[in-house]
């Protein structure tokens, strides 16, 4: 099995959804109702940072267990 890694730089959230093959939407709802990976505003863009996006993929790993 291949592991993929993250980028270097902070992710933007059309990142995520390529990451994960999901709809865009997908990452926005997962944004407004605070269940998805932490992100932060730089002006008016969504960043994310990849380690805060690892734990979470973690964290979902442990929970889906």
């Amino acid at each position: 099995m291949t592991t993929r890694r993250l980028p270097e730089r902070y992710l933007t959230p059309v990142d995520l959804a390529d990451l994960f093959g999901v709809p865009l939407e997908t990452v926005y709802a997962w944004r407004r109702k605070r269940i998805g990976p932490r992100g932060f505003r730089v002006g008016r863009h969504v960043r994310y940072d990849p380690e805060d996006v690892r734990r979470w993929v973690v964290t979902q790993l442990m929970e889906a267990a």
